[in-house]
């Protein structure tokens, strides 16, 4: 009896670090051996404050933009945030303004609405559809490589949310702009969606607009 509760500890044990490690292998960011990472064009062998600091977010609530915009705090305009697994985005709505379904294969999201209202829908593995309207002070999660999208459906009033992500880099892939802004013929996307090529010639050309 004694040799079966060890064994099954063992067993136990075991199955904890290789799902540990395997979440590890699975992180999209890969951990660094250091506190922080300095550019390559760096001038200095340590940091201040202002390496920690980003300030592009500043005026953004004094702007009234006539379409959707997001304006990222990834790595790319952070450098402080590589190797460190987050990031953010500033996402403003003006009245009935959408951010087409999308995906982002290497994070999760976590949205806080600032302002206004906002729907927003995830569609599962399973293909099932979950839609909320989230109103100023609530918060969505959107799991990692699920579809999504958020739409301002008020006709008068804007909304804002900022985005935080699990990775340093969150890249978004837009369903739309992929499959219609791609080299897929359109006869192809015509036969897939059931429809007409004149149809998915007036979607192309929206996109573009």
């Amino acid at each position: 009896m004694a040799m079966t509760m060890r064994l099954i500890q063992l067993l136990v044990i075991i199955s904890v670090i290789a799902l540990a490690l395997s979440r590890r292998a699975l992180a999209s960011d890969p951990d660094i051996t250091s506190d922080y990472i300095l550019p390559e064009n760096h001038t200095s062998t340590t940091a201040d404050a202002s390496f920690f600091t980003y300030t592009g977010f500043r005026g953004l609530f004094d702007q009234a933009p006539k379409t959707f915009t997001a304006t990222k705090a990834s790595m790319d305009e952070f450098p402080a945030l590589k190797g460190q697994s987050v990031s953010y985005a500033m996402l403003q709505f003006p009245p009935n303004t959408i951010f087409p379904p999308h995906t982002r294969l290497d994070s999760a999201g976590l949205m806080f609405v600032l302002t206004g209202s906002l729907e927003v829908g995830l569609i599962d593995t399973k293909n099932v559809l979950y839609t909320k309207k989230l109103q100023a002070g609530d918060m969505f999660v959107f799991p990692k490589g699920l579809i999504h999208y958020q739409y301002n459906a008020d006709p008068n009033l804007p909304a804002t949310a900022i985005a935080a992500f699990g990775s340093a880099s969150a890249r978004t892939v837009a369903v739309p702009a992929s499959i219609f802004s791609s080299g897929i013929r359109d006869v192809v996307l015509a036969k897939s969606f059931k429809t007409d090529v004149s149809t998915v010639r007036k979607i192309r050309a929206g996109l573009k607009n």
